[in-house]
């Protein structure tokens, strides 16, 4: 399915792995050109190349942290002429209330709330300028499948929901779609790392992160590329109908599965 994607600039936050490289790739392979974004260089410019050699687009890359007010204004200058904004970065710690203090909290809150609600700002006013665009927002499934051992994340990502439909709900009058995406477990290196974690507190050996995953739907976590393939089509004029709406993509976990 061609999505009219050639030639259109996108914009993607948190690019340096994970969804946010899954996402690059689907991007690309659609003909868009890139600029990805994330706090390190590592993988990026690497990233960067290799999209651009295998697919004939423009990459181009952006260090920020979207921490920082001067950061995410620079990001914004350099992203004035983008169709399309995939909002992923994020880092929210896992612990229930009394593990996840006040800074912990804001730090984390900062970057995957804060960090989402301000790049927005600035990119929605340029895209109503410009005659409209697309924004996706990578929230979670923890945002509607409540988690006390995940509280920050849980919060923070219900937080974005509603930050989500209630831009959406209305930006069509600008010629924007907003549309969200919630994963639930995803097989990136941040996955891993939490049941390793996890592994190694409940059985001493990290090396059974896996047995974690068995009751999973179909045993695995969702593919990344799963991920950037919906956000893709979302931001594609196929769904050009679409806004305003959260997309959950868990395999069936939070309609009851298990």
């Amino acid at each position: 399915m061609d999505l009219h994607l050639r030639g259109k600039r996108v914009l993607i936050t948190g690019a340096s792995k994970g969804i946010g490289a899954a996402a690059a790739e689907a991007f690309a392979e659609e003909g868009a050109h890139l600029l990805l974004a994330a706090r390190s260089s590592d993988h990026l410019k690497a990233l960067a190349d290799r999209l651009r050699a295998a697919h004939q687009i423009d990459a181009t890359t952006s260090i920020v942290d979207l921490r920082k007010e001067d950061d995410v204004a620079r990001l914004a200058k350099e992203a004035a002429d983008i169709d399309v904004l995939v909002n992923n970065a994020g880092d929210i710690p896992g612990g229930s209330i009394d593990k996840i203090d006040e800074a912990t909290w804001r730090h984390a809150w900062e970057l995957k709330v804060f960090g989402y609600i301000n790049l927005t700002r600035y990119i929605y006013a340029q895209m109503k300028a410009r005659g409209g665009g697309v924004i996706v927002n990578d929230i979670g499934a923890a945002g509607e499948k409540f988690d006390a051992n995940y509280i920050c994340g849980s919060a923070g990502n219900a937080a974005l929901m509603a930050f989500t439909r209630a831009l959406g709900g209305k930006s069509l009058a600008d010629n924007i779609r907003v549309v969200g995406i919630n994963p639930g477990p995803v097989g990136t290196d941040r996955h891993v790392t939490l049941l390793k974690t996890r592994a190694q507190h409940q059985f001493g050996d990290e090396s059974r992160y896996k047995e974690f995953q068995k009751s999973l739907p179909l045993g695995r976590p969702a593919h990344a590329r799963e991920i950037g393939d919906l956000m893709a089509f979302l931001a594609s004029d196929r769904a050009g109908y679409t806004s305003g709406v959260i997309y959950t993509v868990d395999g069936g976990i939070s309609a009851g599965w298990g």
